[in-house]
């Protein structure tokens, strides 16, 4: 059956093609499972259009950066019919919380035990109203992983390494959040690769103290080898699956 998006299905199905092909090549060179590389495509500022050939592509995660944005997008698949879940990996105003649980699958950017506890507060009243519509998985529990800062700068977001765990134990005592891991962008200055390694420490002593999934959100379109070398179970790429960014004003 020809896909109505044409081309741009083409497009990115063989985008997604040659990224997978590389997380497997790059798995196996350091003795991996690609398995356990989950790849999200991150579709911020993309059309919905773009977020429906993914699905038809078998994408079932995509990453949005905007709350405004992504929920828009979320309700317009819920309404299509389209089974394509969103993960919430831009910073977060604590004013947004409420709405983020009503639509998020996961959460990759909590940074402060206040967001940590809007977030909560936000699922219960989600969940009271049945208002997590659309949320085919996840539905009563919200996968979180806490944002590490690499160079405190706040307005990259992020907490530091000594508030690291005051926000777990946040996450990890709530009702309806679990503590997925740890998140980090590298800032440009940095050498990716000894990020990652510092990361994917502090990763592991989230999970030793404080349980959770022990995972590691981490790697981008011009670092995703050095994030999988560390151990990341979880890579976020745009560029690479969607290509340059439409121009916003």
């Amino acid at each position: 059956m020809t896909s109505p998006h044409g081309d741009r299905h083409t497009e990115l199905a063989l985008r997604l093609n040659d990224v997978a092909s590389h997380i497997a090549r790059v798995a196996t060179s350091v003795g991996r499972d690609p398995q356990d590389i989950e790849l999200v495509p991150v579709t911020k500022f993309h059309p919905v259009d773009d977020l429906e050939v993914l699905a038809s592509c078998g994408v079932r995660v995509v990453g949005e950066s905007r709350e405004q944005e992504a929920r828009d997008k979320h309700y317009h698949l819920h309404a299509s019919g389209r089974r394509l879940a969103i993960d919430m990996i831009g910073q977060i105003q604590s004013k947004k919380t409420n709405h983020i649980a009503r639509w998020a699958h996961r959460v990759h950017t909590v940074d402060r035990v206040k967001i940590a506890r809007g977030l909560d507060n936000g699922m219960k009243r989600a969940i009271d109203a049945g208002e997590r519509i659309g949320v085919e998985n996840n539905v009563s529990r919200l996968p979180t992983f806490i944002q590490w800062s690499v160079d405190g700068d706040p307005a990259r977001g992020g907490a530091s390494e000594k508030e690291l765990d005051d926000i777990a134990d946040a996450v990890s005592s709530s009702e309806y959040l679990t503590l997925e891991g740890l998140m980090v962008v590298p800032p440009r200055d940095k050498n990716p690769a000894q990020v990652f390694d510092y990361a994917a420490e502090l990763s592991d002593l989230l999970y030793r103290k404080h349980g959770g999934h022990g995972g590691l959100s981490a790697g981008m379109s011009n670092d995703i080898d050095s994030a999988i070398a560390a151990g990341s179970t979880v890579v976020r790429v745009g560029t690479a699956i969607l290509g340059s960014r439409p121009v916003t004003l």
